[in-house]
This record gives structure tokens, C-alpha cells and sequence, in this order.
């Protein structure tokens, strides 16, 4: 599909549809909100969602017509201004394919179990890619047009849309011929599309069971972060067995999507296997190697260092793997309800920017946000742009615990940024993988030195200290692990399909070489790759979570040392989207991902954490 569609698409209520189940929890937690889909469409039955498909497939079918194979006179003609009709009737486009896709999507992701919501999606999804597949010869056109004239062009009538095309003339080199390119578009579907939508369907209907109570995936994981080792181990022990049980289907969907990239990439001329999220994300490859070779040689005095204090606070040698994010041991577990949660972030985001905040705040105002967990809602937590006419959606799975405060502060980051770049367009606003976790992370910061401050209690300040390094060590370390199992797994396949006992066997061994020798696996972890979303969605999207943090890290640093007018520039460079290269984005900062002492600056915060924590004797 069109680009900016295929980038909405990454990130992922009727009258007919079923209403989600009462929740045991809500009285603790209080009243979690639901969002409010009207905004996009009234219902999935609704005459406006009808009418919109049909103008959809219309309008693409009259856009072919009118300009396939005329770009070239178009480009030509009035000086240009007749390309830039074109380009403002395909954002246009792009736009309402965009709308469509976004309800179907959010209201699948409520219920990806239930029978009603999976058929209106599938069918969505068939319907948009039919109907954008009459797009298809625009940007593949645009890209056979003369360098000299594009440029020429561009410094004059199409000057507000250079960054968008510089940023399509960069894929020309790997793009195919317009049959070829319509193939891939169609088989979409039947192909990658599927096999993702048969994951999300799988992990959604599994039930781990837990004293005789079968969970789903959420409620699992939570009780894993339980106070109590032995609640712990059970859940671990649940989790690991039920994925086991389902190795089979996660081996060969692997298997599968490895395979249809391989196929794609040697298509397209792309030589390394990560080569076209690089492009995608307008990242050099050598700024991403340098990015892993810095965080793989600090493993020893980041990760293991962490895990071996963590361990000697537990009384013993080595931690299993269910005791790694545990609370820390005589430290009272403590439940946040939404509306704490709430006022937290946006007292953090205010103490930042008032602008921020303000943003923020609209999400609970307005109904952005849906925050109960319930069977079959699609597990973990996203913020998804939907389209620059409406606004973005957050989903949770919210459950009162330290790190859902901190979710909550992530994905409203990404909200706020989506807010923000939104005025650029459907074809600029959407922001490369490596800078969307800029904002995200750097909320997350706030709220962390917040209520860092307000904490004078010593135990309670080395657990939130803890738990915030090991928050920075799963967005760093463990994101670089998953990347670099990644590479393994798509660089054996183009030799061959890979076993589960293989899969599983390179899965240990970089969990083992990333955590160290502190942590002990057992209980079925050699499973735990298999429930990995991004490993299917996306792939190769994880080293886009550490790029932001360390990012961060050494953005909270200037900011640190010269706060003046430090938010204006934050919020200015949130709001460029996608229409400036990190380069670009990062030079009013100082900063330059270019140079490798750039990622030492993100992982020395984190390695002063650690010796904060070093310095704090735990209370017998």
C-alpha cells in the first residue's frame, strides 16, 4: 500500500458489536476510560463508513484514470502547478484510505477474538488495499521523473512537499516495475497481512492457567511483576507451557514472514537484511551498527552489572528469569489508580511545557484512550496516529502497577507528538521508527524525575530508581538482544527453515549473552521469542526503542544543563514530523547520532543510575 498508509498502518464502536465484560479490578483502580470512535465513524454498521469505502474505491479508480502514465506533462504544465494538484488529490486520498483503515483497526484491537470484528476488519483491510492498489503507479511514477526538473520543482510551487518526495526518490533505487509492484501490493493480504492477523488471533485466544484459572496473555505477564516469588514462578511457569503449546504455529509463522521478506528484499536489491527498515526509517546502517556495537560492549557494566546487585538483594546467587522484574523485597507494592495516574503524567508534562500538557490532557478530556483490560483486547499498549483530521488514539492495559503509570506517560508522548506533526499532512506527518520514540520516551522521563521528588523515603527511592533502570535496560539492552536475535533468525533462513529447537536455541543464547550470568532461565524460556509482537509486525522495529532512549538520555541531559528555551526547541522539533532528516532534527541540540561518543552519552546515564543504587545500602 501508499506509504503513509503502509506507516499508519504499523502502529497499531457499534451498536452490533459486543460490549466488553464488567471488570473485577475497577473499583481499585477506578473508572477506566473507554475512547470515543465516533470521532472516525459512528458504528461498523454505520452509512458513513459505507459511503466512505465506496468513495474510496471510486475516487482511486478516477485518479488513475485522470493522471497514470500523464505525470510527466503534468509536472510540465502551468510551471508544475499541475503536479501539485495531483499531489494534493492523492494526500487527499491517502487521507480518507487512512480514516477507514484506523477504525477498523482500533476497533478490531478492542476484540481481536470476537467473530464481527475480525470480518469487518478483513474486510476493510481487502477492500483499502483493492482500492489503493489504483495508487500504486503515483509514487513509482513520481520517482521516473527527471532529477532536474523534481529539483527544480521543488525550490519553487512544490517546495512544502519536498521532504516527501526526497524522501520517496530515495526508495527509487529499489523499486520494481509497476506490474511487479501491484503483485506484492494485492498478495498483501493473502500474504504478510494474513500471517500477522493469524498471530494477533493466536496470542489473543490463548489462556495460560494459573491455579486452575485460565488468563490471558495481560493478566499473565502482570502477575509475573507479583509481589510474591511463588506467584511469580506459577505465572512463568503458565506462560512458558502455553506458549510451548502453541510452538508449532509461532515456528512456522516465523518461518513464513522470514521467508516473504527475504523474497521482498532480494526483489527490491536491498543486501542486508535490515537494510529496508533502515530506509524506511531514514537511518544510515552504519549509525544503527554503531548504536548496537556501543550498547552489545556495555552489556557487562550495564545489565549483568545491575542484575548481580539486583540478585544479592534477593539473598541469592543468580535470579530465575520470573524474578528479573520483580518488585524489590520488603518494599509495600503500590497501586496507582487511573485518576492518580492521570493527574502524575500531567503534572510531569505541565512542569515541562504548558503546551504539552495541555495536548496530553485532551486524551482524557475527549475520550482518546481506552484503558481496561478484558479478554480478547489486543495485549501491550499503543498510540495510533489514525489520521491529521481526527487525532491519534492511545489503548492500554491498564492494571494500577508502577510501570503502567510509566506506559501511560510513553504512549501519551507519542500522542502528543502525533498531535503536533499532524498539521504536516497525511504524507509528512507520520515520523521515521527511530525519532516516534523520542517523545514517548521522554515523557516517561518526566514522570520518572517527578516522582522521583517527591519520594524522600529511602527503600521507596531505590525501588523506583530500580525499577526505572530496569524500564531503560528493556528499552536498551533487551531491544538490542531482540534485534540481534532478528538478524540471526532472516540471515539462517535465506539457508533453510529453522526448527523450533533452533529458534529457541538462538533465542538463549543472546537472552543469556545480554542479561549475564545473574539470571537464570528456566521453565520454558526458550519460548518467551514466540509472544514477541514486533518480531512479526515490524520487523527489525526494536532498535528504534533503544535510538530513542539513548536519545533521550542525552537530550534530558541538555536539557539539564541550559533549560532555557529548551521546550520550544523540544516541541519544534515534534512538530517537523516527518520532515527533516535526525540530522537535521538533532543539530539545534548539539547532538549528532553520527558520532559514537553520541551513544555513550545515553548509556553513561544509565550506568550512573546503577551506581546511584550501589550507593544505597537495602534495610534489613
Amino acid at each position: 500500500m501508499p506509504r503513509a498508509l503502509a506507516k499508519r498502518s504499523l502502529n497499531m464502536l457499534s451498536s452490533k458489536a459486543k460490549a466488553a465484560p464488567k471488570l473485577k479490578y475497577t473499583a481499585e483502580l477506578g473508572d477506566l476510560p473507554r475512547w470515543n470512535l465516533k470521532d472516525l465513524y459512528p458504528a461498523l454498521d454505520s452509512r458513513a463508513f459505507a459511503d466512505d469505502l465506496a468513495k474510496a474505491a471510486s475516487e482511486c479508480r478516477s485518479f488513475s484514470v485522470a493522471y497514470k502514465g500523464k505525470l510527466d506533462a503534468f509536472a510540465k504544465k502551468d510551471l508544475g502547478a499541475g503536479l501539485l494538484e495531483t499531489i494534493r488529490r492523492y494526500e487527499a486520498l491517502e487521507e480518507l484510505l487512512g480514516r477507514i483503515m484506523s477504525y477498523a483497526s482500533l476497533v478490531y484491537a478492542e476484540n481481536t477474538a470476537d467473530p464481527e470484528r475480525m470480518k469487518f476488519y478483513g474486510d476493510a483491510q481487502e477492500k483499502v488495499t483493492s482500492a489503493s492498489s489504483d495508487l500504486l503507479f503515483f509514487e513509482l511514477e513520481l520517482n521516473r521523473l527527471d532529477d532536474e526538473l523534481i529539483n527544480k520543482l521543488t525550490a519553487g510551487v512544490l517546495k512544502s512537499y519536498r521532504p516527501w518526495l526526497e524522501d520517496i526518490r530515495k526508495g527509487k533505487p529499489y523499486q520494481l516495475e509497476d506490474k511487479l509492484e501491484q503483485l506484492f501490493h494485492e498478495k498483501s493480504i493473502t500474504g504478510y497481512g494474513a500471517w500477522n492477523r493469524l498471530f494477533d488471533e493466536t496470542i489473543a485466544n490463548m489462556r495460560f492457567l494459573v491455579d486452575g484459572e485460565g488468563l490471558a496473555i495481560e493478566p499473565v505477564l502482570n502477575l509475573m511483576q507479583d509481589p510474591d516469588a511463588k506467584t511469580r514462578e506459577k505465572a512463568a511457569i503458565a506462560f512458558g507451557a502455553g506458549l510451548k503449546a502453541n510452538l508449532r504455529i509461532f515456528t512456522l509463522i516465523t518461518n513464513t514472514l522470514a521467508k516473504d521478506k527475504e523474497i521482498s528484499d532480494r526483489w527490491r536489491g536491498f543486501q542486508d537484511v535490515a537494510d529496508a527498515r533502515n530506509l524506511a526509517n531514514r537511518v544510515e546502517r552504519e549509525v544503527v551498527n554503531a548504536l548496537v556495537e556501543a550498547v552489545r560492549a556495555a552489556y557487562p557494566r550495564l545489565s549483568h552489572r545491575y542484575y548481580r546487585l539486583k540478585a544479592a538483594w534477593f539473598g541469592k546467587p543468580a535470579l530465575k528469569h520470573w524474578d528479573r522484574n520483580a518488585p524489590l523485597p520488603r518494599v509495600p507494592a503500590k497501586t496507582y489508580q487511573w485518576e492518580d495516574a492521570r493527574d502524575i503524567v500531567l503534572g510531569a508534562y505541565e512542569g515541562f511545557s504548558p503546551k504539552m500538557a495541555h495536548i496530553a490532557r485532551r486524551f482524557f478530556d475527549e475520550h482518546w484512550i481506552d484503558a481496561p483490560v478484558w479478554p480478547g483486547k489486543q495485549p501491550g499498549a499503543f498510540a495510533h496516529p489514525a489520521v491529521p483530521s481526527v487525532h491519534p488514539y492511545v489503548l492500554m492495559n491498564y492494571q494500577g502497577k508502577p510501570r503502567d503509570v510509566m506506559t501511560l506517560a510513553h504512549e501519551l508522548g507519542h500522542g502528543v507528538h502525533q498531535v503536533l506533526a499532524g498539521p504536516n499532512g497525511a504524507l509528512m506527518a507520520p515520523t521515521p521508527l527511530t525519532l516516534a520514540e523520542t517523545a514517548s520516551v521522554f515523557g516517561e522521563m518526566l514522570t520518572f524525575r517527578t516522582l522521583l521528588l517527591r519520594t524522600t523515603n529511602i527503600a521507596q527511592r531505590r525501588a523506583m530508581l530500580a525499577a526505572k533502570v530496569e524500564d531503560m535496560l528493556n528499552t536498551v539492552v533487551r531491544q538490542i538482544a531482540f534485534y540481534s536475535f532478528e538478524r540471526k533468525i532472516h540471515i539462517e533462513r535465506r539457508s533453510g527453515e529453522l526448527t523450533a529447537v533452533r529458534i529457541c536455541d538462538l533465542w538463549l543464547a543472546e537472552q543469556g549473552e545480554s542479561l549475564g550470568p545473574a539470571i537464570e532461565f528456566g521453565a520454558d524460556y526458550e519460548t518467551y521469542w514466540a509472544y514477541i509482537p514486533h518480531f512479526v509486525h515490524s520487523p527489525f522495529y526494536v532498535y528504534a526503542y533503544a535510538f530513542g532512549d539513548c536519545l533521550v538520555n542525552s537530550l534530558y541531559g541538555v536539557y539539564q544543563g541550559a533549560r532555557e528555551g529548551f521546550a520550544e526547541r523540544y516541541l519544534a522539533m515534534l512538530s517537523a514530523g516527518g520532515t527533516k532528516h535526525h540530522s537535521e532534527l538533532l543539530a539545534p541540540f548539539g547532538l549528532d547520532a553520527r558520532d559514537s561518543a553520541f551513544w555513550q552519552i545515553g548509556l553513561k546515564m544509565i550506568e550512573e543510575m546503577i551506581d546511584d543504587l550501589e550507593g544505597m545500602e537495602p534495610k534489613a
